[in-house]
């Protein structure tokens, strides 16, 4: 089965001006990230607003990621949803699309204790064909639901196409214990995307990271001279991608990544409510912290 690696980009949701699912936007910005070396894409996840959008609004990203990617990089769809039924619908559209596998965020909102998650995990992977890959994504400071290893370990004994998890907290204890699920044959993922070049040391296979969906290089490069051996170069690049990712305000405000990708030429649009674009004040602090970003960045390169 597929599995992710490397630098896989959880990309924004671009709109129009009326606040509709800009396609063609969706479309040049997935050509965007494949042509500057990202290895996989991961939309309708945090990043991409996915709480925001209906059930047919996030089928028709889908589907322009997918087609528009055509095979060139992995597709993996985020269908976690705020109900099963949701989520079963979108995971087996995802499957109809021709995605390459899916990723599934845990129950949010709502408390859900260790064996409502084992039993949602494994409902949701049993109704999809044994070889169409399945990531859990467990982000518990916005999901308010914590996925244990233990019971990770659970599902994959259970399931036959659980592969891997997006890990989106800055743990090192929990992303050394996930790497140890199914034997070590368990395909671990950081969402935090200052720990790339760490997580890989841990033996992470790479990121699912945010801020790569605006500046996808100085990660790719990092990831690039990790796989080489040479460390050294990792580190440098690695340091540019955490200044990127504290002028970004890490992910924390997609808008700062909408007006960062803007300046870029990709116009992916604003932020629906309840989040607001940029003040006049914002948008200069991030000019500005992004006019220092590339002077280092240039010096390196």
């Amino acid at each position: 089965m597929k599995r992710l690696y490397g630098i896989t980009t959880a990309m924004v949701t671009p709109f129009t001006e009326t606040g509709e699912v800009d396609v063609p936007a969706v479309r040049a910005l997935t050509d965007f990230l494949i042509e500057k070396g990202v290895h996989g894409l991961f939309p309708l996840g945090t990043t991409g607003e996915m709480n925001k959008l209906s059930i047919e609004e996030r089928k028709q990203v889908a589907e322009a990621v997918i087609s528009q990617a055509a095979g060139r990089v992995h597709v993996f769809i985020q269908v976690g949803a705020q109900t099963m039924g949701s989520t079963l619908e979108l995971a087996r559209h995802a499957l109809e699309a021709g995605a390459d596998g899916i990723g599934v965020v845990t129950p949010f909102f709502l408390g859900a204790d260790d064996r409502e998650l084992e039993e949602y995990y494994v409902t949701v992977a049993k109704q999809l064909p044994d070889d169409f890959p399945v990531y859990l994504y467990n982000i518990p400071q916005a999901s308010a639901n914590d996925l244990k290893p233990e019971v990770a370990e659970r599902i994959v004994r259970r399931t036959e196409n659980v592969v891997g998890i997006k890990y989106s907290y800055p743990d090192f204890v929990r992303l050394q214990e996930y790497s140890f699920v199914n034997g070590g044959d368990f395909s671990v993922l950081t969402g935090t995307d200052r720990l790339l070049t760490a997580a890989l040391a841990l033996g992470c296979d790479g990121t699912v990271s945010g801020v790569s969906g605006v500046w996808p290089e100085p990660f790719v490069r990092a990831y690039e001279a990790f796989c080489m051996g040479d460390l050294e170069t990792a580190r440098t690049h690695q340091s540019v991608a955490t200044a990127y990712c504290v002028a970004l305000k890490g992910g924390s405000n997609m808008s700062y990544f909408k007006e960062a990708l803007k300046m870029r030429g990709i116009d992916v649009g604003g932020m629906r409510r309840p989040q607001l674009d940029l003040t006049a004040s914002q948008l200069s602090e991030l000019k500005s912290a992004l006019k220092k970003v590339e002077s280092r960045n240039s010096d390196i390169n």
